[in-house]
């Protein structure tokens, strides 16, 4: 069996976070470590923290805090053959999570394997069907091992009526493996992954030199499409479950797709040339029908709204590089990055 350990960034985090590593410590795989990489000490309530010795905690100043470099941090504490990063405010269905997203890697009949050639894969992926066979689910075609796995979320009672259907457009109830055979068919969401949950090969992260070290955000999408590109592969597993919700107002989803659109712009090695906006448009189509089907059409609206600020967030997010400073600051979700980008252009001159 292999070994786990569990990497949690946090920052003011509530009664969720017990709950997060209640069900953790009871998990039927057991867990060697639980890494916390906490953004400021004061802001942590110590009761939250369960008394076990396979939880540390580490500090970090606000500042200091980077989507891909603090994560980075967790996993160089880390001396366990898989890891498994969650957010927060996400909690395990029940006490098999761990063992559900194991058991992918050990049942992986490719696990020993060589990752597939680039210049076969673009062979394939050029393919007239853009792939070796029409299943992604029983691929006949030689791959990589898997590298990454993630599971699925669940939406709860906090959750609005748009993302409970979001939850199930993005988390399926079926497994799947990806590989970069699937670009044409998929488009961007070939490279969809989310550390809300997922589990990661750690001989292959290091091998691919980890999360980038600077990135405003989408750090595991960027990270899947390196590991795809080089030849490995991406499952998703729906049998192992996490409930986790947001309830985003339009603004926030503004600034949240502004800095999606950015981080889609700063990494064209990965995202250039793949459309996200026809994923948006199905989700959208699909929610409005669903809400009519359902009764609900005074929820419309709202919905239009909110897709509206995510449309224009993403859009503006994407050509960032015309816009002012001012502007731009206005509508990050992350000022900090902005410093950071201007230190290390400072520290390059």
């Amino acid at each position: 069996m292999y070994s786990v350990d569990v990497i949690i960034p946090s920052y003011k985090p509530d009664q969720k976070l017990r709950k997060l590593l209640e069900l953790l410590l009871r998990q039927s795989c057991p867990i060697q470590k639980i890494i916390i990489i906490n953004t400021e000490k004061s802001l942590l309530d110590p009761a939250l923290i369960p008394e076990d010795e396979r939880i540390s905690v580490t500090h970090i100043r606000k500042e200091a805090f980077d989507h891909g470099a603090s994560r980075n941090l967790g996993v160089s504490k880390s001396d366990a053959e898989l890891f498994l990063l969650m957010t927060e405010d996400a909690v395990p269905k029940d006490t098999t999570l761990v063992e559900k997203l194991v058991r992918v890697f050990e049942t992986d009949p490719y696990k020993d394997a060589a990752p597939l050639p680039v210049d076969v894969i673009t062979a394939q992926t050029d393919a007239p069907d853009g792939h070796a066979d029409g299943d992604i689910g029983r691929r006949k075609a030689s791959r990589g091992p898997i590298a990454a796995v993630y599971g699925r979320q669940l939406a709860t009672k906090e959750s609005s009526y748009d993302e409970q259907y979001a939850r199930q457009f993005n988390y399926p109830a079926q497994s799947f493996v990806k590989t970069q055979q699937d670009i044409a068919r998929l488009g961007i969401k070939t490279y969809f992954e989310s550390n809300v949950c997922c589990m990661y090969r750690r001989d292959i992260f290091d091998r691919l030199g980890g999360f980038i070290d600077h990135t405003i955000f989408n750090e595991d999408m960027i990270y899947c499409g390196k590991l795809l590109q080089a030849g490995y592969a991406s499952a998703y597993e729906a049998s192992a479950e996490v409930y986790h919700a947001h309830h985003y107002s339009g603004c926030q989803q503004f600034h949240r797709n502004f800095d999606l659109g950015v981080s889609q712009a700063d990494h064209p090695e990965i995202f250039g040339g793949l459309r996200s906006e026809g994923e948006g448009v199905k989700l959208v189509l699909g929610n409005a029908k669903d809400l009519i089907r359902h009764g609900r059409l005074l929820t419309v609206p709202n919905l239009i709204w909110k897709s509206g600020c995510k449309y224009l967030g993403f859009r503006m997010g994407r050509n960032y590089r015309k816009l002012s400073r001012r502007m731009v600051l206005r509508c990050t979700m992350n000022p900090r990055y902005w410093a950071h980008a201007d230190n290390r252009k400072e520290e390059k001159r």
